[in-house]
């Protein structure tokens, strides 16, 4: 006697009850490799396990190591963010690197040639960031220019600005004194401070942490810097996953008239993520400027391109409405850990720029791959 197997029969369905065939189940390895970060996580357990390999008696995994490579890190984490969100949002900003720049120098000036106070000095670099941002959305939007085309003209304004503008204030490219003139400021503390400094200090005391021979730890603090890619990063990923605005930005790069069709204002989502990585922008020319202690007029060259790759590898589709926070995190940090490993373990530094060619091909490639792997199987 044979058994019929419609639907209704079928193992591990209920009797009497229909089963819709566009009910599809999704297999665990299939959400895994939908995930975007999942090729730049890979990419930096492999990348770590290498340096710890060729590179781990150098002292790269030192406290002082760590510290370096996480700074670099957090340096491009902190626009790659921006930059990341404006991408999954469909659009690209490449003036993100003059922005560095154009608000280092509106920081510096003021602060040393018009004796501004330091706090004053940064809210005005602020100020013009995010009306500059709000200025390139404007016009993409309003003309239906590329972005690419419209940023890429903003590029060149406002490095051209910036040199124009230092040289008519202070004839010179490099503008230096702003450490001094910070010194008692508690707005220029939160980018240029550190924080933590009692526990380095208790870890030294106890023997945990090398010091000097005046008992003053290897590493004294965190850098704001690091401080500040880790809440944006935890912000950023929360506005992108847990929000109403999130779902706008993911519907816009998906498909903009179809989001605009259904109710989205995809205006205003584009024009505002372009003052978000202004934003971030002037965040890390805040963090440089204090740190260093001085603004130049080439400080930000090519991060437009650096940013971008840190968010293609971190699984973010170039054709936007797909990405990762976290992702872009991590490919930040595999760009950060490459170039302190290079340096440690004594290659020539000239081939980082081979690697992130490299790093940039493979991950399109396979972004690629997954996502027609995921397709297919859906």
């Amino acid at each position: 006697m044979s058994v019929s197997t419609t639907p209704e029969n079928r193992p591990g369905n209920v009797p009497g009850q229909a089963t819709d065939e566009r009910v599809r189940k999704v297999s665990t390895l299939n959400k895994l490799l939908s995930r975007p970060e999942l090729g730049s996580i890979s990419g930096a357990i492999l990348v770590f396990i290498f340096f710890i390999l060729i590179a781990g008696d150098s002292g790269m995994f030192s406290p002082s190591g760590v510290l370096n490579w996480s700074t670099v890190s957090a340096q491009l984490g902190i626009i790659a963010i921006g930059a990341c969100m404006l991408m999954i949002g469909g659009e690209f900003d490449l003036s993100i690197g003059s922005m560095i720049g154009f608000a280092g120098m509106m920081i510096a000036i003021p602060t040393m040639y018009w004796d501004w106070p330091i706090w004053t000095s940064i809210i005005f670099a602020f100020a013009l960031a995010l009306s500059i941002g709000f200025t390139i959305g404007y016009i993409v939007v309003r003309t239906g220019l590329p972005s690419f085309i419209v940023s890429l003209a903003f590029l060149f304004i406002l490095r051209g600005f910036t040199i124009a503008l230092a040289l008519l204030f202070t004839n010179r490219t490099i503008v230096g004194g702003v450490r001094g003139a910070a010194e008692g400021d508690m707005l220029a503390a939160v980018f240029g401070g550190t924080i933590g400094t009692w526990l380095f200090q208790w870890l030294a005391d106890i023997g945990l942490m090398a010091a000097y021979p005046d008992g003053t730890p290897i590493v004294d603090g965190i850098p704001m810097v690091i401080v500040w890619w880790f809440l944006l990063a935890l912000v950023a990923s929360w506005v992108l996953l847990r929000t109403k605005y999130g779902n706008w930005i993911f519907a816009t790069g998906g498909d903009s008239k179809a989001a605009k069709n259904v109710g989205v204002p995809t205006d205003r989502v584009k024009i505002s993520l372009f003052m978000f990585t202004a934003f971030c922008a002037t965040v890390l020319a805040a963090c440089q400027v204090l740190e260093f202690g001085s603004a130049a007029a080439d400080r930000g060259l090519l991060k437009e391109f650096e940013a971008i790759i840190a968010v293609v590898i971190g699984g973010a589709l170039l054709t936007g409405g797909y990405g990762s926070v976290v992702g872009a995190c991590f490919g930040a940090l595999i760009f950060g850990v490459v170039q302190m490993g290079i340096y440690f373990s004594g290659i020539n530094s000239d081939w980082f720029r081979v690697f992130l060619g490299g790093m940039l091909l493979i991950a399109v490639m396979f972004n690629n791959v997954i996502r027609k792997r995921v397709t297919e199987a859906q």
